[in-house]
């Protein structure tokens, strides 16, 4: 789906970006502060897919505040501060003709949040603060955060290490090893600001205060932390501790917000906060194949071969598996890390593919086992669950390197094709009940 088409409001001589998707009874404006250009957020399907979430069941406004994204800059001699920003968010809002909106923001522009509701309530339904904190410095009476000597240090370390490797390493660990998220993310930092203007900008974040404005908010609040080191959960708990009614929730992840690694369950607090209902979408069952691959030795390959070498490796692999899936009817459900997981109407299309895939990706010196099932599975949006997709995990942890074992299920529903199978004996698969006997498939 394409991302929706960026506007301009007009502030003065002054152009803000904004964009509107979806038609939902609600308004839902969306503030990331120094992060953001609304245009390249789409390109990251995790990300992309919370937006689309929300915009289920409203009307989302993004915006890129002046000076980052798609926006003009400040006004010459206009130093950083919230109230230009404060500005650029009742333009946006008016402009689309919203009176009250629900926000939902993000790091920085949580601060922009807490203001606009202390400051325009009637304007404001809830509050959603994600990775949120209302001063990033230490002080006698704030002991979280780094010492206020510190803030122009942070912020040269900010814009040196914008848009760049380290930077994943340190906000988003959880997905250090995903060459295409790192891609994308030092591609959409470049596309928010220039590292020049990033220490500025910091420069000037970390010397702001906004606690001031906590005991002022009336709006149903919800604050969403997550156990990162960068900007630990003590953050949050001030935010909450000092907004009447608050509610705190903290997600498992070290990433500094749960874009990324949590995706499903932040759409779900998000819904159910602003909706007041919880999400009921049941699982489609159906009869399909199950594939599961692994790369053989992954860790000592890795090991050998050095972070670089190894993620290229494997992104050579999920190109190759992407690609047969495509060329034979599958549907590629997800990459593991080491291996994919592939699903298909039947078995007749899934072994040929996989001979090819073995032969395919012998060619870049990677060998996988793989493992066949068909069953019944259960799909919810783009995931499959079920037990046919365990039966098809532990099959596939059978199998020798290079090896391709099938249950009988799949020998049995092919009785007839030509393809050939060896018998490889009754097993036990862990987890699994009953005795399972399981065939390696030779050729078609």
């Amino acid at each position: 789906m394409n991302s929706p088409e960026t506007q301009f409001a007009r502030l003065g001589s002054q152009r803000i970006a904004y964009q509107v998707l979806g038609e939902g009874p609600i308004d839902v404006v969306f503030c990331t502060g120094v992060s953001s250009n609304i245009d390249h957020v789409w390109d990251q399907p995790d990300a992309a897919g919370v937006l689309r979430s929300i915009a289920g069941y409203s009307r989302l406004i993004l915006l890129d505040s002046r000076g980052v994204g798609a926006s003009d800059a400040l006004p010459a001699g206009e130093s950083f501060g919230w109230e230009p920003w404060l500005d650029d968010l009742r333009t946006v809002l008016d402009t689309v003709g919203s009176e009250r909106a629900a926000i939902v923001a993000y790091t920085d522009g949580c601060p922009l949040a807490m203001l606009f509701a202390a400051t325009e309530p009637a304007r404001v339904s809830a509050l959603v603060l994600i990775a949120g904190t209302a001063r990033y410095t230490s002080s006698e009476d704030y002991p979280y955060g780094f010492p206020l000597e510190e803030a122009q240090a942070q912020a040269r370390w900010m814009g040196e290490n914008w848009a760049t490797e380290l930077g994943v390493r340190v906000f988003w660990p959880t997905r250090v090893d995903d060459t295409r998220f790192i891609q994308w993310f030092t591609r959409y930092q470049r596309a928010a600001a220039s590292p020049g203007k990033i220490e500025e900008l910091y420069g000037q974040i970390f010397k702001l205060d906004s606690r001031h404005a906590l005991p002022l908010i009336g709006a149903p609040t919800l604050v969403v932390a997550t156990e990162s080191r960068i900007l630990s959960a003590n953050h949050a708990r001030f935010v909450a501790d000092h907004i009447d009614g608050a509610e705190l929730v903290v997600i498992p992840t070290k990433d500094l917000a749960p874009w990324f690694s949590h995706p499903d369950e932040l759409s779900a607090l998000i819904e159910e906060f602003l909706t007041g209902k919880q999400r009921t979408e049941e699982p489609q069952r159906k009869l399909a194949t199950v594939l599961f691959t692994d790369i053989v030795r992954s860790t000592d390959l890795a090991a050998e071969l050095g972070d670089r070498r190894w993620r290229q490796l494997l992104d050579d692999h999920d190109d190759i598996v992407r690609e047969r899936v495509g060329r034979f009817g599958g549907q590629l459900i997800k990459t593991t890390g080491d291996g994919a997981l592939v699903t298909f109407e039947g078995p007749a299309k899934a072994i040929p593919l996989q001979l090819g895939l073995r032969e395919r990706l012998g060619s870049i010196d990677v060998r996988v086992r793989c493992g066949l099932h068909a069953g019944e599975v259960e799909t919810r949006g783009d995931d499959v669950g079920g037990i046919a997709v365990h039966i098809a995990a532990r099959v596939m942890a059978e199998a020798e390197p290079g090896e391709i074992l099938a249950s009988s299920t799949v020998k049995d529903l092919v009785v007839g094709s030509g393809m050939t199978f060896s018998d490889r004996g009754i097993r036990v698969l862990k987890g699994v009940p009953d005795e399972w006997r399981l065939y390696a498939i030779e050729s078609v």
